[in-house]
């Protein structure tokens, strides 16, 4: 019976070793990541999101300082963005709700936002990635 107890507390104790590891990251993808720039006919674009929206998984978006400089963020804390082809979308944040009965007009043209045309691919490592978008 000694024995027994011994060889349960010595078990338990390995079962406990093994999982207090780390495992908040051993489900999260593979990440490159991701800075730029985001020029509107050649004039840096401020206060922009830009976000990156791969095939599978969770999108990565930042938002632009004055210079119109941007990195991705996959996470609260974790920057980046999955490896892989991302749709790319760049909108200006609304600031006020839009009164009823009319529709909110992104100043970018929808081809970079609600309809976008941009699309990109994430490789491992750091990945530096510019959009020079026109006005027309």
């Amino acid at each position: 019976m000694k024995y027994w107890k011994l060889f349960c507390l010595s078990t338990l104790s390995l079962c406990l070793t093994v999982g207090c590891g780390d495992s908040a990251g051993s489900d999260q993808p593979d990440l490159g990541t991701v800075s730029g720039v985001v020029t509107m006919d050649g004039k840096p674009l401020p206060a922009v999101t830009v976000t990156f929206t791969p095939t599978e998984g969770r999108p990565s978006n930042g938002v632009t300082d004055e210079e119109g400089h941007y990195e991705l963020g996959y996470l609260r804390d974790t920057q980046g963005a999955v490896i892989g082809t991302h749709k790319v979308s760049i909108s200006t944040p609304q600031d006020a709700p839009t009164p009823p009965g009319q529709t909110y007009k992104d100043p970018i043209p929808a081809k970079y936002n609600a309809k976008t045309t941009l699309t990109e691919e994430v490789k491992a490592g750091d990945n530096t990635i510019d959009f020079k978008l026109e006005s027309n």
